[in-house]
């Protein structure tokens, strides 16, 4: 009798590991299905340098943009990363194919964002096939976004539009911008880009965040003695709320110049901006946030899961710089990628994966659809996770 029972308590046991370890989420698995799903969907995208799919529009069909768009580098960027996993050289071909409409864009001169626009295409691209030319784009646009830095600043100037409301905007986003600078670097020679970089992230670290460890979305300086003017929230609900995506930009942002710099103030905040987002008290269970942390109609208020992704990513890379706290911040990126990876976050129609995002609420801009830099930061992440769990390393998936 004991010793049917103890088998049975045996069988039992190990019946529920097994399925433990069958629900466990596989980031592995996550990027097959999305590789497939991609190769499936390809041809059903037109090359078309005049509608790089930037989300949906509200009737649900494509909304396709220039390559002047700041978003116009994501999707190339996730072809690189899909081909990084799979190694197929169709993804390779159509990720060389959709890259070349950017290769203009390096000499953009009204715009902070050529980090997203090159770097995520061309940079992803030269870190896996080594092109000399992709190389040269890169330090091109570096030396074009270092135009917009002032030395009275101290900061690379963001926004040209709406002269009326800042003189020198400068918003948490570009922080976002400083990989291509610290890599065009190492790329050149040339420290002088590495310099920009580190004096634009002492410059945000000083002025961006309130005492909660919240950003700021736009800091305004006086152009001629590089004081603050204004502090404003131009996406967010209100100025003194906490803009989600503006957190996670600033997660990764600093989580990357540690990475570089290896100023520990860099990556203090990385750690401070974790716990604020991961802690509060308005963020769901799913680890998905609202769209504004103080939105006023939560839990009636849209998520932005694009903003989980790039915090996801960022906080896997964190977890390697900051190991006393590494089992924390991945049990919360793996929530979020178990999330994102549910049904209710998935879009339907290709070439997204992600749903429920909102790229401008008070704009009416983008509002619960997929937008593809959600995808970008979900592959990339899903990259980092699956770099751990296979080589505990992110050598593989993280800039040199």
């Amino acid at each position: 009798m004991f010793f049917l029972l103890g088998c049975c308590l045996i069988i039992a046991c190990s019946t529920q590991k097994k399925q433990g370890q069958a629900n466990k989420f596989s980031p592995e698995k996550q990027l097959n299905l999305l590789t497939q799903k991609t190769l499936k969907n390809i041809n059903l995208i037109p090359l078309d340098s005049m509608s790089i799919p930037r989300s949906l529009k509200e009737d649900g069909t494509i909304r396709g943009v220039k390559s002047r768009d700041w978003t116009s580098g994501f999707y190339a960027g996730k072809l690189w990363q899909l081909y990084r996993f799979s190694k197929d050289k169709r993804l390779e071909q159509a990720a060389m194919d959709w890259t070349a409409f950017q290769k203009k864009e390096r000499f953009d001169d009204h715009t902070h964002d050529l980090g997203f626009k090159i770097y995520c295409s061309f940079g992803e691209g030269y870190r896996q096939i080594g092109n000399e030319e992709y190389k040269q784009v890169i330090i091109d646009a570096s030396e074009q976004l270092i135009q917009r830095y002032s030395e009275k600043v101290g900061a690379i100037r963001s926004w040209d539009h709406n002269g009326d409301k800042w003189d020198y905007p400068v918003i948490i986003d570009n922080m976002m911008n400083l990989e291509m600078l610290f890599v065009a670097a190492k790329l050149s020679g040339n420290p002088k880009y590495y310099e920009i970089a580190d004096k634009h992230a002492q410059k945000t670290l000083n002025h961006h965040f309130r005492g909660d460890n919240s950003s700021y979305h736009v800091i305004d300086y006086y152009p001629e003695s590089g004081e603050v003017r204004k502090r404003n929230t131009h996406q967010g609900h209100s100025h003194e709320s906490a803009w989600a995506r503006g957190q996670a930009w600033g997660l990764y942002g600093f989580t990357v110049t540690y990475r570089e710099t290896k100023n520990l103030q860099y990556l203090e905040q990385a750690k401070k901006i974790a716990n604020f987002i991961f802690t509060h008290p308005n963020l769901p269970t799913d680890k998905i946030p609202y769209w504004d942390f103080n939105a006023p109609n939560i839990p009636n208020e849209e998520r932005d899961a694009s903003a989980a992704a790039i915090a996801a990513s960022g906080l896997i890379e964190l977890s390697q710089y900051d190991t006393s706290n590494s089992e924390k911040y991945l049990a919360w990126a793996d929530q979020v990628l178990t999330s994102l990876s549910s049904k209710p976050y998935q879009a339907t129609t290709p070439p997204f994966f992600v749903a429920q995002c909102v790229g401008s609420k008070p704009h009416n801009s983008e509002v619960n659809v997929p937008i593809n830099y959600a995808d970008y930061y979900f592959v990339e992440a899903l990259l980092r996770r699956n770099a751990l769990l296979k080589n505990g390393a992110l050598s593989e998936v993280v800039a040199d």
